[in-house]
This record gives structure tokens, C-alpha cells and sequence, in this order.
């Protein structure tokens, strides 16, 4: 610390009058806010020389770009501290942080994200642009040894300490071929490797990276879904497509892009990421005892269990084990299953209103028998709401539409007041006269609507075709 203060007051010429340590998020390096006169600004403290010079190097070429980076403004002799700019405690993780705790983001939340998203092409391309990659640490570009290292992170740090049976032969055969296929579309871009909201600083409303250093040549990809499928964010379907169309938006003005490509590729990239994010969580729960690693793998395996709906049929017996992992009850009863609970039901008024077994006292029950009835012509009779041709009909009509929006209005303002009291469970019925057409439609409707707009669970029951689904 006293070398910080002598490198602090040679380059300002004042003497340090006042200073606090900050959090360093689990980092092994150690930041000082170091004032004096009318300065602020924070020195560092690092253990690994190759690592400062890294953040160094690439710092001063980023800013050389036009990139919102923190100016380091001066280096020890020994390269083990140096001084940079202040940017301000204010990081994007803090500032979504009710957007995290509720699962619903607000209209400023949303913007910044999005905006985040929209800066870190800029970062990819123009901060590739002449960049020295040998100061790259420990690595100077994404390759073929990184990717099977973390696969093998994720099998021996969390696959194997399931307990889960699984053939490693087969299994090695499938990470082979998903790691040649994650090694297309290299680029000379730039790879944050570590980009999420806690690496990212807000500074007069714009975004400035932190914490890049451990970055390199590698694929676009990679830093997309870190940040959009970041575990514990949590952020809602119809966000996440918000961030990626605001970072497509962005591409376009350094590259030209084929959008379905490009989520084809992405889709491989936060299955990488996924797994390796679940490795470091084994890691830090298993081996080094730290159980609240653990309590964030549900988060992590309901990222998962979303991407398995799509199976990955490249890689069979990849699928199937992890198919397999992401049902193992122990990951359903942790943090995850803390959230609220909506019970989605379609009926048939004729046999009764669904029986609340929650002891909740019921929920909403929405009488759907005023909207024109597909089933009084006999075409339809053969379909469900859940075939194109019964969706066609009631879209074509129009009733349905205003009478989902007046349910989407109240039931949402029931899940923001639910979420913020931390109840557990609410439960929406919706019913028409042979719970077949009218009343499926609806359900199914409003769960695809709260899975886009809140982080929740959601149950959907079509009690009289017997279908039974969790999104």
C-alpha cells in the first residue's frame, strides 16, 4: 500500500490524504481508492506480472481506439501496481440489480443493457485492430487445448461429482466434435472472455470495460453469451432477445451478418459456456467448500434445460447425459425453486374448476366462452389449441386478442406484487366449454408471455387433453 501511495503522489505531485480498499469481487488482485487534493483515483495491486502488463498493454491500446477503458496513468518499476482512472462505484451488475432481485427489468435497466451490448462490437473489431496479441495472458488466442480444458473442467469438477453414470469414451467422442465445431468462425476479433455486468462500470450513462486482461483472439460468440446467459441475471426470454438484436444491430456496421447463422453459432456457444460455468461452480462447491458455488447451479442448469428443448443432435450422447443432469431432483430443490410458481390450467367448465393444491386459496379463473367457439364447426372438432389450424381461426377472429391483453394486465401486476412479497405460487385458470380449443389457446398464450417478461416457473396443465409441461 505504501508504494501506491508514492506512485499516487509522483504522478499527481499530492499528498494522499484518504483511501479505501474495494471489493474486488473475488479477484486476487487488490484496488485502492487513493485520493489527494482534489484527485481520486484507484490504485492496483496485482500478484502476476504477465497479467498487469496484459491489462496494461491492451488498456492503452484500446483507449488508442476510441474504447471506454480505464487510462492507466502510471506503472511501478517492478510491474506490480500501478495507478489508473476512476471511474465511479456505479458497475451495470448494481444498477439492474432490481431488475435481478424482481426478474421483471425496467424501461432504464432494458436501455442499459442493451446499450452494453451495442459497445461491445466496438471492442471485438476496432479493439483487434493492431493489437499485440503475445501480451495476451495466459493465452493469446481462444484454441483447441482451452476448449477441451474446460470441457473436461465441467466433467471432472461437476459431471463426476453427481455421481451420474456416463460412458467417458462416448462422451470424450462428443466433445472432440463439439470442440472442432466451436473452433469455426475463429475472426481476428477480439475476446473479452470475461464479459458480464460486474465487469462493466457506468460512468455519465455510457459503459466502460474493466477487468480484460484475461482476453484474446477468439470468436464473437463466446463474449455474446456470457453476458446474455450470465446464471444467476437471470434475464427474462424477451430481454435476452432485446441484448442480442441491439449487438446484431451493432455488428452490422463492422461485418456483414447472416442472422440465422449466427444464432445457429451462438446456441453452440452458450452450450459451451453453460458447461463451463457449471466446472467452476463444481470447483468452488465441491472441491474448495464454498456451498453458495452450489446454490448457483440451478440457474446455470435452467439455462441448460432451455437449450435441451432444441436437442443437440450433432452430439447424441452429450444430449442425453445432460438431459440426464438437468433432471437429477437435488438441482430442483435449491435456489432456484424459490421462485414464484404460476400454475397455468385449461378446462372444461362441465367438469369443474381445477382445485387449488397449492393451500393458496386459487389464483385467477378466466371464463373464456365469449370468445367464438371453434368447436361448433365440425373442421375443427379434430384440433386443439395447440394445432395451427385452431390458432389460425381464433387469430383471424380477433376476440381472442383483446381478451388476453386484459388478462396480461392483471396477471402481471399479480406476479410483480407476488415476486416482490416473495410468495411462492399463483395459479391461472382459464375455461371454456370442452377445454379443448378456446381455453388451450389462452393458457398457453399467457405462459409464453410470463416465460418472456418475468424469471419465474411456470406450470402449464391442459387438464382435459392430459398434457402436462414446465416451461
Amino acid at each position: 500500500m505504501d508504494e501506491l501511495k508514492k506512485l499516487f503522489e509522483s504522478y499527481t505531485g499530492q499528498t494522499v490524504t484518504d483511501s479505501e480498499e474495494l471489493n474486488s469481487s473475488g479477484s486476487n488482485r487488490r484496488y485502492f481508492r487513493l485520493r489527494g487534493g482534489n484527485i481520486s483515483l484507484v490504485g492496483v495491486i496485482g500478484l502476476n506480472k504477465d497479467e498487469n502488463n496484459a491489462f496494461i498493454s491492451l488498456s492503452g491500446h484500446f483507449l488508442k481506439n476510441g474504447i471506454n477503458v480505464p487510462k492507466v496513468l502510471a506503472v511501478s518499476e517492478d510491474r506490480m501496481r500501478y495507478i489508473q482512472e476512476d471511474l465511479g462505484d456505479a458497475t451495470l451488475y448494481s444498477l439492474v440489480s432490481q431488475g435481478r432481485e424482481s426478474g421483471e427489468y425496467s424501461s432504464y435497466e432494458r436501455t442499459l443493457l442493451c446499450h452494453t451490448m451495442e459497445m461491445l462490437p466496438k471492442l471485438q473489431f476496432k479493439g483487434a485492430r493492431g493489437v499485440d496479441w503475445s501480451a495476451c495472458y495466459p493465452e493469446p488466442e481462444f484454441n483447441e487445448r482451452m476448449i477441451l480444458f474446460d470441457l473436461n473442467y465441467f466433467k471432472y469438477c461437476f459431471l463426476k461429482a453427481t455421481g451420474l453414470e456416463f460412458n467417458e469414451v462416448t462422451l470424450q467422442e462428443d466433445f472432440e466434435k463439439l470442440k472442432d465445431d466451436l473452433m469455426q468462425d475463429m475472426g481476428d476479433t477480439f475476446m473479452y472472455r470475461d464479459f458480464q455486468a460486474r465487469n462493466v462500470m457506468i460512468k455519465d450513462g455510457e459503459p466502460y470495460f474493466i477487468d480484460f486482461q484475461g482476453g484474446r483472439r477468439g470468436p464473437i460468440y463466446y463474449d455474446v453469451a456470457s453476458f446474455a446467459w450470465q446464471a444467476r441475471a437471470h434475464y427474462p426470454e424477451k430481454l435476452r432477445k432485446e441484448m442480442i438484436q441491439a449487438y446484431i444491430s451493432a455488428l452490422k456496421g463492422y461485418t456483414e451478418v447472416d442472422e440465422a447463422h449466427f444464432y445457429e453459432r451462438l446456441r453452440l456457444f452458450v452450450l459451451f459456456r453453460t458447461l463451463q460455468v457449471l466446472g467452476a461452480y463444481g470447483f468452488r462447491g465441491y472441491f474448495e467448500k464454498k456451498p453458495h458455488f452450489l446454490a448457483s447451479v440451478p440457474y446455470a442448469l435452467a439455462n441448460l434445460r432451455r437449450l435441451l428443448q432444441k436437442p443437440f443432435s450433432d452430439y447424441p450422447y452429450l444430449n442425453e447425459v445432460l438431459t440426464n443432469l438437468a433432471t437429477l431432483p437435488r438441482f430442483n430443490s435449491l435456489a432456484e425453486d424459490k421462485r414464484l410458481e404460476v400454475s397455468i390450467f385449461s378446462f372444461a367448465y362441465k367438469k369443474g374448476i381445477p382445485v387449488d393444491t397449492s393451500g393458496n386459496g386459487g389464483g385467477y379463473v378466466f371464463d373464456c366462452r365469449a370468445i367464438n367457439n371453434p368447436g361448433k364447426f365440425e373442421h375443427y372438432r379434430q384440433f386443439t389449441g395447440l394445432d395451427a389450424e385452431v390458432i389460425q381461426f381464433l387469430e383471424d377472429d380477433g376476440g381472442v386478442s383483446k381478451f388476453l391483453n386484459s388478462v396480461y394486465s392483471m396477471v402481471d401486476d399479480h406476479v410483480k406484487v407476488f415476486i416482490e412479497r416473495k410468495f411462492t405460487h399463483l395459479q391461472v385458470c382459464f375455461g371454456c366449454t370442452g377445454g379443448q380449443h378456446r381455453s388451450v389457446y389462452c393458457a398457453e398464450h399467457l405462459a409464453r408471455h410470463l416465460s418472456e417478461k418475468f424469471d419465474i416457473k411456470i406450470t402449464v396443465l391442459h387438464r382435459e387433453l392430459d398434457i402436462e409441461k414446465i416451461l
